[in-house]
């Protein structure tokens, strides 16, 4: 992912350094980094490979190094699942979309399947069927998709 698509998923994620809860209601810190059970039990995330204690917050760079860290998954599961050419800003919207609804979900999509069919022009109305959070419409999920599709949009 490049650093304006880095830039802006904070902008869409949110750049949190103390827990919140997400829009499903989900225990959250950084940028988007979901609590595990396991995170949530030890009281630690493990950043770069150093447990690092995060009740009293996480630093800028932490929150950052955290995000690098989550945003791989994603970055390969695009890598892994997109067999046409993407330009960048096509890719960063992906990624972002990913790192949101999870690898699994964007490898079993049908825009996944639509894109590698090459049919380009399809991909913003596949990514607007990805609003909804716990079954209901959820605004800053349309706002996000509608983010996503503007950059999916925008040339290189």
């Amino acid at each position: 992912m490049s650093e304006n698509g880095l830039e802006l998923l904070k902008q869409w994620e949110g750049f949190k350094l103390q827990v919140y809860k997400d829009s499903a209601g989900l225990p959250t810190i950084g940028v988007g980094h979901l609590i595990t059970k396991s995170e949530q039990s030890s009281g630690t995330i493990v950043i770069n490979g150093v447990p690092v204690e995060y009740a009293g917050g996480l630093t800028d760079q932490q929150a950052l190094d955290l995000l690098a860290q989550d945003v791989k998954p994603a970055e390969q599961a695009v890598n892994n699942g997109v067999t046409v050419p993407l330009n960048q800003n096509q890719f960063d919207a992906l990624v972002s979309f990913t790192f949101n609804v999870g690898a699994g979900a964007f490898q079993s999509s049908t825009l996944l399947k639509v894109l590698n069919q090459q049919q380009y022009d399809e991909v913003p109305a596949q990514l607007l069927r990805w609003t909804r959070a716990g079954g209901q419409v959820v605004q800053g999920l349309v706002n996000r998709r509608q983010n996503e599709i503007n950059l999916w949009n925008t040339p290189v």
